[in-house]
């Protein structure tokens, strides 16, 4: 549940990289021990539950990683798109920093 007077915020993401679906089992596994992550060989999507008003859904691309980001208000929304990003970039670190785009809704 969001706080009181706050308003959900929801950002689609893209980061241009040579191996989408890697980086997102990476982070899976990675994320695991905080939260129950999984991954979906078939469709290459990964799922993320931060909390149980923010999640992140990662699916792979051809030319990268699409993202969307859900959270409780738009500054923490803003604050975890970093967080992905960094993460993102730790684990594509031959061809880091990726170019991260984001649309918020």
């Amino acid at each position: 549940m969001s706080e009181e007077g706050a308003t959900p915020a929801t950002a689609h993401g893209f980061a241009h990289c040579e191996k989408p679906e890697r980086y997102i089992q990476q982070l899976v596994s990675h994320w695991s021990h905080k939260m129950a992550t999984s991954y979906d060989q078939e469709s290459r999507v990964g799922a993320f539950p931060f909390s149980e008003t923010e999640n992140a859904v990662m699916t792979a691309r051809p030319d990268g990683i699409a993202i969307t980001l859900v959270t409780g208000e738009r500054t923490r929304n803003v604050h975890m798109r970093g967080v992905i990003e960094r993460h993102i970039d730790r684990f594509a670190f031959r061809e880091a920093p990726l170019k991260y785009e984001w649309n918020e809704q």
